[in-house]
């Protein structure tokens, strides 16, 4: 279900203020297309501060592995990366569809660099990916009324308990299926 209650503009400006916390830089500085490593200095670490920030902003369970982890699990290993520790031909297209087109995301490279392609936009898609996963009824009283007061919790309006959403993990193995079956990439 596509949710409408946690709007993308309130999703960004989360991201983007939890972005700002974690690498203590100016929200000013955090625009959608900015990549977290390369323009905004991030390391490995602090994927997993923003990770927890954004689960805690949201309520939501982000992804705990890379894509090219799924990918790897779903349809074999060396699907996505190759014995050198490097992009195959499916992996790298799989990743321009999931990250967009970056013209330096090609096969052939190695996969350290890979993180340095997500960007503001693309962990701001992955938090709506999540959101819009909300079921149409409350799983603990079964009524269709959710709310949400302050613009990034969605509670049920009969009982108040939280909604609970599929997992990042969960949705990314969807979507592989998904782009499988489309373009038979695998």
């Amino acid at each position: 279900m596509s949710q409408t209650l946690v709007t993308e503009q309130n999703v960004r400006a989360a991201v983007a203020k939890n972005i700002a916390e974690t690498l203590r830089i100016p929200v000013t500085k955090i625009t959608p297309e900015k990549t977290l490593i390369r323009d905004l200095g991030a390391e490995s670490l602090d994927f997993l501060d923003m990770n927890y920030r954004m689960e805690q902003t949201f309520g939501i369970r982000t992804a705990r592995h890379f894509i090219i982890e799924h990918v790897e699990e779903l349809f074999g290993e060396g699907t996505a990366v190759d014995e050198n520790g490097r992009l195959t031909e499916k992996g790298a297209e799989v990743l321009k569809l999931r990250l967009g087109d970056h013209h330096d995301l090609q096969a052939g490279m190695e996969l350290e660099e890979v993180p340095s392609f997500v960007t503001v936009q693309s962990v701001a898609n992955a938090v709506m990916d999540v959101l819009d996963s909300l079921p149409q009824q409350c799983t603990y009283c079964g009524r269709p009324e959710w709310k949400s007061d302050d613009g990034t919790h969605i509670q049920c309006g009969a009982c108040a308990k939280l909604a609970v959403y599929a997992s990042g993990d969960d949705l990314v193995k969807d979507w592989l299926r998904k782009v499988q079956e489309e373009k038979k990439l695998f």
